[in-house]
């Protein structure tokens, strides 16, 4: 992973984090000479940040979801006959480009990002530049219908997300606004939080994808449990990773008819 050489003093602080969700974490970093305060999920300031996500996820707290996810993907289509090179792929939730780096080091056809927030672009624009084809910052829950048309025209055959499922940062409708893009015969992959497969997780996004795991629209290849990252208290963190063949398109009724949180 390419990462910029700015270096930063991060702190983290005693806190009941076994108490906290994992979105709700927070850290320190010390900037002219003042110790400022960032939830793990205050993606906005840390993008603004050279090299702070890579530096905090990566190198303290040894994320590995990119490249899991990227190799797993890679080695399933492979086994079905297809190649990953040939894919065009749209990378939901792209943040700072750490997925579309492992993607675009295997050779994809095509790279298409899009993340909510302006701050993911502008990172992406001042760290890898050229790593996307095109990048779009958009609400998934409200769509553009330019950006929609935009992105259609990529002829999009292969879904990632990677690290950004749950939590809220994407809602079960802008996951499947995402799919929707993906034609019947494409592939998805992305990664989620082990307990979001467990039934006693009654979220709507937990809900969400064990409807799809045994819907009739998705077939899934390859599921594994891996180490995704450690926490603060270096204790490892597990998710799944996923890789899936869309059979067919997802009704627009699908959230309604099963009593999904939007």
């Amino acid at each position: 992973m390419s990462s910029p050489a700015i270096r930063h003093r991060i702190q983290f602080p005693p806190q009941e984090s076994s108490s906290l969700g994992q979105d709700e974490v927070f850290f320190r970093v010390l900037e002219n000479d003042e110790w400022l305060k960032f939830r793990f999920h205050d993606y906005a300031a840390i993008y603004r940040r050279p090299g702070l996500y890579e530096q905090l996820f990566y190198d303290r707290l040894k994320c590995n979801s990119p490249r899991m996810v990227g190799e797993i993907l890679k080695r399933t289509l492979e086994a079905n006959g297809c190649s990953l090179e040939e894919r065009r792929v749209l990378d939901l939730g792209a943040g700072n480009g750490m997925m579309g780096e492992v993607l675009k080091r295997s050779g994809v056809a095509r790279l298409v990002g899009v993340d909510i927030i302006p701050e993911a672009r502008e990172a992406t624009d001042r760290d890898r530049p050229g790593m996307y084809d095109d990048y779009y910052v958009a609400d998934f829950i409200h769509l553009d219908p330019e950006i929609a048309e935009r992105i259609r025209d990529w002829s999009i055959d292969c879904l990632t997300c990677v690290a950004a499922l749950g939590f809220g940062d994407i809602p079960p409708r802008a996951f499947l606004q995402a799919l929707e893009f993906v034609k019947p015969g494409g592939w998805t992959a992305f990664n989620i939080k082990e307990t979001f497969l467990d039934a006693s997780d009654t979220s709507g996004f937990s809900r969400l994808i064990r409807q799809l795991i045994f819907s009739e629209h998705l077939h899934i290849h390859h599921l594994e449990r891996y180490r995704h990252r450690l926490s603060m208290e270096g204790q490892p963190l597990f998710y799944f990773a996923l890789v899936a063949e869309k059979v067919s398109d997802i009704p627009d009724d699908f959230l309604r008819r099963h009593e999904f949180e939007s």
